[in-house]
């Protein structure tokens, strides 16, 4: 008779603590990041009346089964369900929300431990640090290296550091864009082949240029054909604004073959601005309208060397001028800049977080420059991570170690989704079943204890 109390005491102490769960589940629905947890039933171990009976081939009697009573049921496990919530969209840079498997890095300051979470609700201090709403620092890599096409490669074996969007070791302040010095100009377009030629021969305007390389044919200035305006930056950012001007010099044969020479001449507006001899000079095209590149004496990739004056504080500067992707034919000149380096200082305006986890900062000058790289951690088991309350987690021996972070969308690890978040994986409709089912589960334990205590009264009562 005590059995069946006991065994529904039992009933009642695991149903209670599913209660438990389903509330706290039903309570986060709302929580950024949360995952919801589910409770697993298992019975004690029965108390065994008799043992099993094996049959007798020889006097034919059939085999018994054994005669077991149970003894109630106790909670087996409260699993966390990391399946991933629905995704919010806030619009905010710093909202982040994990496609795929993964965990964001965070610590508490630099002696505190590294904790994971999968609520993105991060914001910049008054210092730049990346931080959650308690404070604690996202993680990730500063330093990088730029590769032969530009690409911005990040040291993803380097210690992870906290991101920092004003300043770190490797770049100091990153609210400043330090300025750069042109080293290439190229200039691409078509030189009007219907020009009239103002020399007489191949190289004829060299021997009539002025000082400021402009050409006097017959004691008379020539206007340019055309004029390409050109902008390039010295070292400190100071800019200088040059023309490129283009005259046809003349049409006749070289080796039986038809070639037109044009002359060109750099000029600056600034007259206490100095360029080299390689400011003026001839390039040749030949009868299709290609430019020949394999001319020493005329050259298409002239260096052309800039000093500025001497109250600049600003020291000479050599760029490579490129005529390389030029053409004449019968057609309106059209000759730009299309790829020119350099540029002013500027400062930081804004930033954006891409799926890779690259934070890149757009500056009043138009560049674009890396600020850090958001870093992920991947467990073998993340079900096996022990909640530490503030949407974090810590590891476990059941998790897998933390051994090294990973770059977003690489080996295993989900991308980021910029302007998102991860909502709570709660399903209120499967709470609100469970939790009738509970109930019901809950309230029958209770009526047998009831009916179990009627039948101790009986027996008490038998004694009248």
């Amino acid at each position: 008779m005590m059995r069946s109390m006991f065994s529904s005491v039992s009933g009642l102490r695991s149903h209670q603590t599913k209660m438990d769960v389903i509330g706290n589940n039903i309570a986060n629905v709302n929580t950024i990041g949360f995952k919801a947890s589910r409770t697993t039933f298992a019975e004690i171990f029965a108390q065994t009346v008799s043992g099993a009976g094996a049959p007798d081939p020889n006097t034919g009697r059939g085999g018994t089964n054994p005669v077991q009573i149970g003894l109630g049921m106790n909670v087996n496990s409260v699993d966390t369900l990391m399946t991933r919530g629905s995704l919010q969209r806030t619009d905010n840079p710093t909202d982040l929300s994990i496609e795929g498997e993964g965990f964001f890095i965070v610590r508490n300051g630099n002696e505190g431990i590294n904790m994971f979470t999968r609520a993105g609700n991060f914001a910049i201090d008054r210092m730049g640090n990346l931080v959650t709403a308690q404070g604690l620092n996202l993680l990730g890599w500063q330093k990088y290296s730029v590769d032969n096409s530009g690409n911005y490669i990040f040291d993803t074996q380097e210690e992870l550091r906290p991101l920092n969007l004003y300043e770190d070791e490797y770049n100091l302040n990153k609210r400043v864009l330090a300025a750069q010095s042109t080293s290439k100009a190229v200039l691409a377009g078509n030189l009007d082949a219907t020009k009239i030629p103002v020399g007489e021969n191949l190289n004829q305007i060299r021997d009539s240029v002025g000082s400021d390389g402009i050409p006097d044919v017959d004691d008379s200035n020539v206007d340019p054909h055309f004029i390409v305006p050109l902008t390039v930056y010295d070292a400190l950012g100071n800019e200088y604004k040059l023309n490129i001007s283009f005259w046809k010099n003349y049409v006749g044969e070289v080796d039986g073959s038809t070639v037109t020479t044009w002359y060109y001449a750099v000029s600056a507006g600034d007259s206490q601005t100095s360029l080299n001899d390689a400011a003026t000079g001839f390039i040749m095209f030949d009868s299709k309208g290609r430019i020949l590149t394999n001319d020493d004496e005329y050259n298409v990739r002239p260096m052309i060397e800039l000093t500025p004056g001497s109250e600049v504080g600003s020291d000479a500067f050599t760029f490579e001028l490129n005529f390389e992707k030029l053409t004449m034919y019968a057609s309106d000149s059209s000759v730009k800049p299309t790829q020119v380096d350099g540029y002013p200082p500027g400062t930081l305006e804004y930033f954006s977080i891409g799926s890779d986890g690259v934070i890149t900062g757009v500056y009043s000058n138009g560049r674009q420059q890396p600020l850090g790289m958001v870093a992920l951690a991947v467990f073998d088991n993340p079900a096996g991570l022990q909640k530490s309350g503030n949407n974090l987690f810590v590891p476990t021996t059941n998790s897998g170690d933390f051994a090294r972070a990973y770059k977003p969308g690489t080996e295993g690890a989900g991308s980021l989704n910029p302007g998102t978040l991860e909502m709570s994986n709660v399903d209120l409709a499967q709470q609100f079943t469970e939790m009738i089912v509970t109930q019901r589960g809950f309230q029958a334990n209770s009526r047998v204890i009831t009916a179990s205590d009627e039948i101790l009264q009986e027996l008490a009562n038998m004694k009248r």
